[in-house]
């Protein structure tokens, strides 16, 4: 074909043309050999297979993450796990579920507890401002809560035994530092450390806090 006619064909009758020319020799074959054609693939599907087959396969592994709850519909989350622990199970000084039974039955636990390490840092369960730095205990000056209030969605979290690394007015962002895990061995020797998170739902009920935060698998290559 000339350039000149070439240049008069339509771009759709160019395509057509091009995959004839690239797909005709294949049915040529399958003509001609019929039974070969019926047992093997095409040469370029071949390639295309063993191509597939020589790449080197990447391991997927799962690995299990927190997600916190998005309460205003932003597509963000809105709550963060304050050490990245797991809540606190059966030690002898009780479990760290929230509802657990304490003093006996005659009280309910009103938090979650997060396991961590002493000395580790601690993330700001929720956006907002810190309204309260306090002791968790009275005549206990090493054990202290942090807590911040997020006015926008009305919840309040406070975050317990913790050494704080921030002041009360201050503006803190969803997992930002808010400060460092204290021991509890001197008050409760063999308890599993742990920062014991509350968290207040508009109206000031304390709510499960590990409804808000869970964990979901999720694949990395």
């Amino acid at each position: 074909m000339n350039l000149t006619v070439a240049k008069t064909i339509r771009p759709a009758m160019r395509c057509v043309i091009g995959l004839a020319t690239i797909f005709a020799p294949m049915v040529v074959a399958a003509m001609e050999h019929p039974d070969a054609a019926r047992n093997r693939p095409a040469p370029m599907v071949r390639r295309l297979l063993d191509g597939i087959a020589a790449r080197p396969q990447q391991p997927v592994r799962q690995e299990l993450v927190w997600s916190g709850t998005d309460v205003d519909g932003d597509g963000a989350a809105d709550f963060a796990n304050p050490t990245g622990g797991m809540p606190r199970g059966h030690d002898e000084f009780g479990e760290g579920q929230f509802g657990a039974r304490r003093d006996g039955g005659a009280r309910s636990h009103e938090g979650v507890d997060y396991v961590a390490v002493a000395g580790q840092g601690v993330r700001a369960p929720i956006s907002g401002y810190v309204t309260k730095i306090g002791l968790a205990y009275a005549g206990s000056p090493d054990l202290q809560f942090v807590e911040i209030t997020n006015p926008a969605l009305g919840y309040v979290a406070r975050a317990f035994y913790v050494s704080p690394e921030v002041k009360v007015g201050e503006v803190v962002r969803l997992g930002e530092a808010i400060g460092r895990v204290e021991s509890l061995q001197r008050h409760y020797p063999g308890i599993t450390d742990h920062v014991h998170l509350e968290v207040l739902q508009p109206g000031g009920e304390r709510v499960n806090a590990a409804r808000l935060i869970v964990t979901k698998l999720v694949a990395r290559a």
